[in-house]
């Protein structure tokens, strides 16, 4: 399979799992269903899982899709799936300033991971957003091959 054909698969698969990740995690009650949150933040949040969802199916046509400008299509996809992971990571550097919290108390807790004598406290999302923009590196750097 040459590098090109295995850049646009990697890209596919993680556009498509972004917009899964992002309904099956948002959508259930740790967060959208979650009474102690507000009412109004809910609604936000089931918008935001929507518009991923919807907008990694647009990713993965631009990969999938045959036709012409198969090289724009590629980046257009990337730059696309590259916005929520790096808009993550713009809310975690910033969740001081407007008072967020990676996490409640009362949905997904980070990783409790002991190494050499420590408890390392891992929060999913970081981590998953972080495996995901390797990812899109990895693809963007085999479909320069």
């Amino acid at each position: 399979m040459r590098a090109v054909a295995i850049a646009r698969l990697l890209l596919a698969v993680l556009c498509g799992a972004q917009g899964v990740a992002t309904l099956a995690i948002d959508l259930n009650r740790t967060h959208a269903a979650n009474p102690e949150w507000l009412r109004h933040a809910r609604f936000h949040l089931v918008w935001q899982a929507v518009s991923y969802a919807l907008l990694s199916v647009l990713e993965v046509a631009l990969i999938v899709a045959p036709g012409p400008l198969e090289r724009e299509r590629f980046y257009l996809a990337a730059i696309l799936a590259c916005i929520p992971m790096v808009s993550c990571l713009a809310a975690f550097f910033t969740r001081k300033i407007y008072g967020g919290a990676l996490f409640d108390a009362n949905g997904i807790l980070p990783l409790r991971v002991t190494a050499f004598g420590s408890v390392l406290a891992i929060d999913m999302n970081l981590a998953a957003e972080i495996a995901g923009l390797a990812l899109l590196m990895a693809s963007v750097a085999l479909f320069n091959l």
